[in-house]
């Protein structure tokens, strides 16, 4: 895919709308135009002012046929440009996006903006038809957007959020794209690792009592955290309820995750550590479908995971299933989802499968096989909304990726009473979130506005390890920042 700017520097928000058309086609900005147009998909972008205004002028083309849009605006506009070019694209390649123009990780967090300036109805019809979006998702959307509002309107300027990763799994699954290690390769880390680990959320919880801000909820999450001990968790669980005051803290998160690290001994540390919500999850309960990911495990061993949870005293479970995995089908889906909710989870997370750069399964020919079946992918998301709306879950949280089969979304369902606030304050980014752990992102907000500052921790094992000295400078930088924005109280 060519994208060809002329006059303005919205590269950005080009290239991501060519990348929605054309996944498997990495999109090239030469330094000028090319003298003959190319044979394969184009996009010329130009904005150039005359005596009428601002012109915007946009032709796309797929190499047998082009199409030309053209539009005024009083000033230099983004938005004017972006909305040519997906229209073009749109009817170059006869795909409406369920999501229209939107490429960002955050529809809720914009349709929040619109809502605060226009209210419920109207600001939902208006981030409809400016943003393309579809009324289904349009609905979903304001749905997750009505079942955070408590979560959001009990948050004080001075709480946040400590989110603590461990970047390690049993095995690595096919799909996965994040930063996390097979302990086969990676285990002799795992113990310099913790004890690192323990330091940094101990300066954490320092800088927290002398800033005089609150915890509310605390997540563990990887990787796996529960390839570590039982003796493990213990000590990372009882460092933060040891040094934190944790009495505003409604939620204490650890995701479990892979059925096949999940003993009783690990369940009854967490347990005893005041850990109050876990995840168990399959991603699918199909055998050969789990075979086909890399996961070791069986679906009869996500159902003895659920029964040891259970068993140990946990009321909120959440379990994690993905559409538009290889080998899967909606008939697949629809078993999978069934089976799952047979073992009574509080809360269920439909994530969309997404190929990145990361994962093992990128070989272009099976990411092509993969997203063909857009239509079929849509059918599953489609049968997890009208099937958990019917038994009472309620969308609570919703993120998107890129190179999301269907250009669909991630959506968390919860029981009532039982949606996890971590992933609201995240997801909405409404909160600060400090972040321990290799690949943790601290987001500081700002009590006054919109805004976060971000501050990002080196992301692999070996990284975390030997460059520990520069973690915990962040950290004294980050508290400096956080100070500054709580004296604007």
């Amino acid at each position: 895919m060519l994208l060809i700017l002329s006059g303005h520097s919205f590269r950005y928000e080009c290239e991501n709308l060519c990348r929605l058309f054309f996944p498997y086609s990495p999109v090239q900005v030469p330094d000028s135009p090319p003298e003959d147009l190319p044979t394969g998909p184009y996009a010329l972008t130009e904005v150039r002012l005359t005596a009428e205004g601002w012109f915007c002028s946009v032709t796309a083309g797929d190499g047998e046929r082009s199409l030309t849009g053209q539009a005024y605006s009083p000033a230099p506009d983004e938005y004017t440009l972006t909305n040519l070019l997906y229209s073009l694209l749109s009817r170059l390649t006869g795909f409406t996006p369920p999501w229209g123009m939107l490429t960002g990780v955050h529809p809720v967090k914009l349709l929040r903006q619109h809502v605060g300036r226009l209210g419920f109805e109207e600001g939902g019809e208006d981030f409809r038809q400016k943003w393309h979006v579809s009324s289904g998702k349009t609905d979903l959307a304001k749905q997750v957007l009505s079942a955070q509002r408590q979560a959001v309107e009990a948050l004080s300027p001075r709480d946040f959020s400590l989110y603590v990763g461990i970047p390690f799994c049993p095995t690595r699954c096919a799909y996965c794209s994040f930063i996390s290690q097979d302990i086969a390769n990676a285990g002799k880390l795992v113990a310099p690792y913790l004890e690192l680990l323990l330091g940094e959320i101990a300066r954490t919880a320092q800088i927290a009592q002398g800033l005089g801000i609150r915890l509310c909820s605390v997540y563990i999450g990887g990787g796996t955290p529960t390839t570590l001990s039982a003796e493990q968790l213990a000590r990372l669980c009882g460092q933060i309820t040891g040094l934190f005051d944790m009495s505003a803290c409604t939620e204490f998160t650890v995701e479990a995750g892979r059925p096949d690290t999940i003993t009783w001994e690990k369940l009854g540390a967490l347990k005893a550590a005041g850990v109050t919500r876990v995840s168990v999850n399959p991603q699918t309960m199909i055998a050969q479908v789990l075979r086909n990911i890399g996961r070791d495990h069986s679906p009869e061993a996500v159902e003895e995971a659920f029964a040891l949870a259970h068993k140990a005293g946990f009321r909120d479970i959440n379990a994690d299933l993905i559409v538009g995995l290889p080998g899967d089908s909606l008939g697949g889906f629809i078993y999978s989802l069934d089976k799952v909710l047979t073992l009574s989870p509080t809360n269920v997370t439909v994530h969309c499968l997404a190929l990145k750069k990361g994962a093992s399964i990128t070989h272009e020919e099976d990411s092509l096989e993969l997203h063909k079946k857009t239509a079929e992918t849509a059918a599953m998301v489609e049968h997890s909304i009208q099937q958990l709306s019917g038994l009472g879950f309620v969308p609570y949280y919703l993120y998107r990726q890129t190179r999301m089969a269907g250009n669909l979304e991630n959506t968390g369902w919860a029981l009532p009473d039982s949606a996890c606030r971590y992933n609201i304050y995240t997801m909405d980014e409404s909160g600060t979130v400090i972040a321990c752990g290799a690949g943790g992102v601290t987001k500081l907000k700002d009590p006054c506005s919109d805004d976060l500052t971000r501050v990002f921790n080196f992301k692999y094992p070996h990284e975390y390890i030997s460059r520990q000295a520069e973690i915990l400078e962040r950290k004294d930088g980050m508290e400096v920042t956080l100070r500054g924005l709580l004296d604007r109280l």
